[in-house]
């Protein structure tokens, strides 16, 4: 079993409101969607982490897509990590794949290969790559969780962890990208209605 970690804390304070709540040209929120493709793409359970405007945020979620709250999700990434390792403490799971709300061009084919080059294997660390190196979404085997809630800081998440030795990368170019949208750009919809 694979879990699934959306991170969708922040404020998004250069996309202008929380980017969880950031419609794509469909009018889904993006953490509607976000939690969407880690279901289609085959984790579960599905936790997503929420801070800036989580009671908007939690509505908007699809079953069975379980709301974590982070407290100090304005310290950066690294508290939304650690929100979201300790929650799944507990849960028999060999990995998680850990994916990011502002990165809508990620879907559930994406998530499939990650998981399928994982197996069950709880050491392993995979990040997508979209042919311009390390990117989102990252899957971390359940050895590393402890590592990844330790290192876990600031904005950085568990980047110390993911560029070490022993990180494979696994190539996603042909099936979609992994874009980290922080800004207000032509079709997203940036009004939260």
């Amino acid at each position: 079993m694979i879990a699934g970690l959306l991170l969708a804390a922040g404020a998004g304070r250069r996309m202008g409101q929380p980017k969880a709540l950031v419609r794509g040209e469909d009018g889904v929120p993006w953490v509607c969607r976000s939690a969407q493709v880690l279901l289609d793409g085959g984790c579960q359970p599905v936790l997503a982490v929420l801070g800036a405007a989580a009671d908007e945020a939690q509505a908007e979620l699809p079953d069975p897509v379980t709301a974590v709250i982070a407290p100090d999700w304005a310290e950066g990434m690294g508290a939304s990590l650690r929100a979201g390792l300790s929650a799944l403490a507990g849960i028999p799971a060999t990995a998680v794949l850990i994916s990011l709300v502002d990165t809508p061009g990620v879907n559930p084919a994406i998530v499939h290969r990650l998981r399928e080059a994982a197996g069950e294997d709880e050491t392993v660390l995979l990040r997508a790559d979209y042919g311009t190196g390390p990117a989102h979404p990252v899957l971390i085997g359940h050895a590393h969780w402890a590592e990844a809630a330790r290192v876990a800081t600031g904005d950085q998440g568990a980047r110390e962890l993911l560029t070490g030795d022993g990180v494979r990368l696994i190539p996603c170019a042909d099936l979609g990208d992994g874009a980290d949208i922080d800004h207000p750009q032509a079709g997203i919809d940036t009004r939260n209605e």
